[in-house]
């Protein structure tokens, strides 16, 4: 159990994850400069013992490495029951990724970051009205997607921003 807890800190000190999991928090990490690392002692109490395998080379792990692990305690701990075992499961189909596919998910991760922050906020909206959808229609939709060619999602992807544009300025 205390290595599957391990494993969800690990999960939200990753790149991305992070950001996902904490827009908007407040940071209220000790000395909270990663360039000048965290050293054990900063950490609080209940941080120590999440992190307790880590501490006999806690000094030799890279600043930004310590840095990520503190964040990824404070999460934690700020997180529900539920939203604990729901951070777990993910963690568990992360791992059971390929690394192909874990390089690919990093890699569209950093895409998205890049975007601006408006063309992130329609993204996250369609992907809140996609979970809205039932699950049968979700299946319906991703069966459809896959069975065409690239091409064909391009055109699609296009007609469906220009259908959305055209929206919100009748809306106006």
């Amino acid at each position: 159990m205390k290595s599957l807890i391990v494993m969800g800190i690990l999960a939200l000190a990753l790149p991305g994850a992070a950001a996902a999991a904490d827009a908007g928090a407040t940071q209220s990490t000790p000395a909270a400069q990663p360039a000048a690392g965290i050293p054990w002692s900063a950490l609080n109490p209940e941080q120590q013992q999440l992190l307790q395998q880590f501490q006999s080379n806690w000094d030799q792990l890279p600043p930004q490495r310590r840095f990520a692990l503190s964040r990824g305690t404070e999460r934690w701990l700020r997180m529900s029951e539920a939203d604990r075992n729901n951070a777990r499961q993910r963690f568990g189909k992360w791992r059971d990724l390929s690394e192909q596919r874990r390089a690919m998910v990093r890699d569209r991760w950093n895409e998205f970051q890049n975007l601006p922050p408006e063309e992130q906020a329609r993204i996250r909206a369609d992907f809140r009205e996609y979970q809205r959808l039932s699950v049968e229609r979700r299946a319906e939709l991703r069966r459809q997607w896959q069975q065409k060619s690239r091409a064909e999602r391009q055109q699609l992807l296009r007609d469906t921003r220009e259908r959305r544009q055209q929206r919100r300025l009748n809306r106006q």
